[in-house]
């Protein structure tokens, strides 16, 4: 059990920067996520926790202790790869135990883990088979108990579910999740996916290009992002941003003229354009002092089930809404939306304004 402080971490190969001076800390227990598009640095950042890549510039620690000139199997961290990792002439039982052989520890005290690791982990009656025996989410539940039976202070996990299929990642999101709950130990894990990150994390760390753009818990980061690259990372369909303008205290969308409240206006200090951001699930509200109805042309929509997605365009820019799947519409729909769910952010700098 252990926290985590990267400080002012920088990355570069040759000249090129792929961690720009970077600070985070992670509670002890906690479960963090790491999420990003491919490239940012998410998967860099693990490694240089674990030791397995050299840092630029910068500390770490662990615990309390720096651990930047610390051997990887010194660190007391456990890594779960994509790939599983494991020894194909090995047997399950042989998996999970490896790390505890390595270590020398007494065959009794080799059983006792594996068995409990496998118990955890529903393992039990596959302990005798080889990995080309099991399935993809059984040999993903092998890397974890090869990782557990160390009982380490830190588990790092880059992208673990990534090889599996749709409703596979849903069940073991499920299992990784209640296997955190059960060790209370410190868990950073990478992902590219959106859902993982908002279903699994205690909090999120959105990168972008090898800089930290928002922490916060999925909530917070869902509903009130800190720009415009964050806003349109996590959500799907992703949020809607429109350019407008505004005239006095009303902006006008599609023909129809919506009044700003008094707090939005006095954010805008004075601005005349800025980017109206909304999500896609807040197109079609109730009727309110606050709703504004808006005709859009239907470009196409999507059945998803209960639900459906509707395409189209507002003054020009592509937007979408998600609606219940018994909504009526043919080619032109009618949304209804309330000023108050909308946030605005900088037209320059894309940073969040209100």
């Amino acid at each position: 059990m252990a926290n985590v402080e990267l400080k002012n971490i920088i990355k570069k190969y040759d000249t090129k920067t792929i961690i720009d001076n970077i600070s985070l800390s992670v509670k002890d227990k906690e479960f963090l996520v790491l999420v990003g598009s491919s490239g940012c640095g998410k998967s860099t950042i693990l490694r240089m926790i674990a030791g397995l890549e050299d840092i630029t510039s910068g500390e770490i620690y662990i615990d309390g202790k720096c651990v930047n000139n610390v051997h990887p199997k010194d660190r007391d961290i456990a890594f779960v790869f994509q790939n599983y990792a494991l020894y194909p002439h090995m047997t399950v039982y042989e998996n999970i135990a490896f790390p505890l052989k390595m270590r020398k520890y007494s065959k009794k005290e080799i059983e006792e883990k594996v068995h409990e690791a496998a118990k955890i982990l529903d393992l039990t009656p596959y302990l005798k088979r080889k990995p080309k025996q099991l399935s993809g989410g059984q040999r993903q539940r092998v890397a974890l108990g090869r990782a557990i039976v160390r009982n380490p202070k830190v588990f790092l996990m880059d992208e673990p579910l990534s090889n599996l299929d749709a409703k596979l990642r849903v069940q073991m999101r499920s299992e990784i999740k209640k296997l955190h709950e059960k060790l209370q130990t410190t868990f950073i894990y990478v992902t590219h996916d959106q859902t993982e990150a908002l279903t699994m994390g205690d909090r999120i760390v959105v990168l972008d290009k090898g800089k930290i753009q928002q922490v916060d818990e999925p909530e917070k980061i869902y509903n009130y992002p800190a720009n415009i690259f964050v806003g349109g990372f996590l959500g799907s369909p992703s949020m809607n941003f429109i350019p407008v303008k505004i005239y006095e205290d009303e902006i006008i969308l599609n023909e129809t003229e919506i009044k700003l409240t008094p707090a939005q206006k006095q954010a805008l200090q004075g601005r005349t354009n800025f980017i109206l951001g909304i999500r896609p699930e807040k197109m079609d509200k109730e009727a309110s002092d606050n709703v504004y109805t808006i005709n859009a042309a239907v470009d196409i929509s999507e059945m998803l089930g209960s639900e459906k997605i509707a395409y189209f365009d507002i003054n020009g820019a592509k937007c979408s809404a998600k609606l219940d799947a018994s909504k009526l519409f043919d080619k032109t729909i009618t949304l209804k939306v309330d000023v108050n769910d909308f946030l605005l952010f900088d037209s320059d700098t894309t940073g969040i304004i209100a």
